[in-house]
């Protein structure tokens, strides 16, 4: 088939290559536009760009999709199905309607739950114990067009949402090959979304990792896994800023005010939270690289008693 692609971060790349190598011809690849990253303020392309520019492949950078220009160089193309993977632009419907086996995207969901631009790591943050892949006709909704085809993924105790991340951008590009083999026959199953079990999956941002130590050990241990390793979990030490990478749970029980550091060892920092206690592995301090406690604690010394938090 002829495809037009649209996608522009890390977890979209697996997906394009995928088509690539099943011979689908990917006419042309639409992401976002170059931007700055990183402290020195780079400006630097999407993974996506990237990997389009290895592959020889036409790439467009619209700053807004919507616009009439940009939509009458979609009609222009000789496409049969737009595959979308993480874009980041919400499509109009002139868009939605010009491929004749129509749009199909590519969520990292088990949809209807965890609709949205975080539903990997808010699968994490809420705790589930499996999360997957789906890929649907997509439709004016966010996330609510009809599904094609899932593909389930359990999620480890310990898994980040990086590793997380990882498997379910293989995962996506195996399921789209697939969802678009059905289409080609037109035997791709349309099943319709209950709403009633949808949940979203907001976008997250630094606030999003403020710890609240009167939370449970559990909960704060499912945030840490969840923001790693964007946008990072943190908590206040003594008015700097600290970045907790990784925790665990620990067996000791304590009565005190949560966000007390109770003891402080190469096994980690032992913090009570609002119904146990968490042991913080791996931090990093502004302008500093993460360290594990025991190596940082080497050279430096964290504070029994203090009360992290705002």
């Amino acid at each position: 088939m002829n495809i037009l692609f649209m996608g522009t971060p890390d977890f979209a790349v697996p997906c394009l290559e995928a088509l690539v190598k099943n011979n689908h011809d990917v006419v042309a690849v639409i992401t976002q536009p170059d931007r700055p990253k990183g402290r020195g303020k780079k400006v630097l392309p999407p993974p996506v760009k990237a990997k389009a520019n290895q592959l020889g492949i036409k790439v467009l950078q619209p700053k807004r999709i919507k616009d009439k220009e940009n939509i009458e160089v979609i009609k222009n193309m000789n496409i049969d199905c737009i595959v979308v993977v993480a874009y980041g632009q919400i499509l109009p419907k002139e868009i939605l309607e010009l491929p004749e086996k129509g749009c199909i995207n590519v969520h990292a969901s088990l949809l209807p739950k965890f609709r949205g631009a975080a539903p990997i790591n808010w699968a994490i943050i809420n705790g589930e114990k499996k999360t997957g892949i789906t890929t649907m006709y997509m439709n004016e909704g966010l996330d609510t067009g009809d599904m094609i085809l899932k593909e389930e993924v359990t999620i480890a105790k310990d898994m980040t949402a990086s590793e997380l991340h990882d498997i379910l951008s293989v995962k996506g590009a195996k399921v789209l090959i697939e969802t678009l083999k059905l289409i080609e026959i037109n035997k791709a199953p349309r099943t319709p979304q209950n709403d009633s079990e949808s949940s979203y999956a907001a976008m997250l941002n630094k606030d999003t990792g403020c710890i609240d130590w009167n939370n449970s050990a559990i909960k704060i241990y499912n945030l840490v896994r969840g923001l790693n390793s964007w946008p990072v979990a943190y908590t206040m030490y003594k008015g700097k800023k600290l970045k907790i990478w990784k925790c665990s749970i620990g067996e000791l029980k304590s009565n005190e005010i949560p966000g007390k550091i109770i003891k402080v060892n190469k096994k980690g920092i032992f913090v009570a939270t609002g119904d146990g206690v968490i042991v913080i592995d791996e931090i990093q301090f502004p302008n500093s690289r993460k360290m594990s406690v025991d190596e940082y604690i080497r050279g430096n010394t964290i504070e029994t008693g203090i009360k992290l938090g705002v």
